[in-house]
This record gives structure tokens, C-alpha cells and sequence, in this order.
């Protein structure tokens, strides 16, 4: 199993979805990274060299902002937000869409499933009884 950036990755993927499991690849730059290298995006990561690991490794290591790096960048941008009181950052804090969704209907996964509506969550009028 390969690991690179602190991430297994599986054995039996193709390269070009296996390099995604790393927070901060996706597919464009998965091919990105196999295109520079010169490896075929059709290989499974077992039948990988331990030369084309090393490269890999090193490209995304040097280059890319991966994993715990990226992680504490974009947290360090949502406190920024948060201290400086601007729209978005008062949106984050009191856990709301933050990129302009309709708030009546469908922001259940953002407010955790509460249900605020009149009727949803109420008993039926043969259970009253």
C-alpha cells in the first residue's frame, strides 16, 4: 500500500482516482501531477515502481498543499473572516449556507437537520389520544 502525504492509498484504484484520496487532489490535478511525470493514468497503484512512488511523492510533497497544511490554511481563513465581522464570516459562525443558498428549504445538512418547519416532527391526530 502506498502512502504519501500521511494517506494509504488503495492497491486495486486506477492512479488517477487513487491520487484523490489525498485531501487537495482532485481529478484535474491528479492528471496534472501523472501527465508531468510522464506515468499512464490507467496504472493500479500496486503495479507502481519504487521509482515512479518516489517521484510521485516528491511532485506532491514540493509542489502541492496537501493534507494538514491546507487544512490549517483554509481554517486560518474562516477565523479571518470570523474576526474581521464581514458577511461570510458571521454566516460561518452562526452555522448557516455561506455562499448565498436559499435558507427556507434545503439547508437541513448545514444546520445539522433541524427541523423548524410547523409540521414536520408532529404527531399525527390518532396518536393524540
Amino acid at each position: 500500500m502506498l502512502r504519501i502525504a500521511g494517506v494509504n492509498l488503495p492497491d486495486n484504484k486506477r492512479l488517477e482516482v487513487g491520487l484523490t484520496y489525498i485531501f487537495g487532489i482532485g481529478r484535474p490535478s491528479s492528471l496534472k501531477i501523472l501527465g508531468e511525470l510522464g506515468i499512464s493514468k490507467d496504472k493500479k497503484i500496486k503495479d507502481l515502481s519504487s521509482s515512479e512512488e518516489s517521484q510521485l511523492r516528491d511532485v506532491i510533497e514540493k509542489k502541492y498543499r496537501v493534507e494538514g497544511e491546507l487544512k490549517h490554511e483554509v481554517k486560518m481563513n474562516v477565523k479571518r473572516l470570523k474576526e474581521i465581522g464581514c458577511y461570510r464570516g458571521v454566516r460561518h459562525q452562526k452555522g448557516l449556507p455561506v455562499r448565498g443558498q436559499r435558507t427556507k428549504t434545503n439547508t437541513r445538512t448545514v444546520r445539522g437537520n433541524v427541523r423548524k418547519t410547523m409540521g414536520s416532527g408532529r404527531k399525527s391526530s390518532a396518536e393524540k389520544t
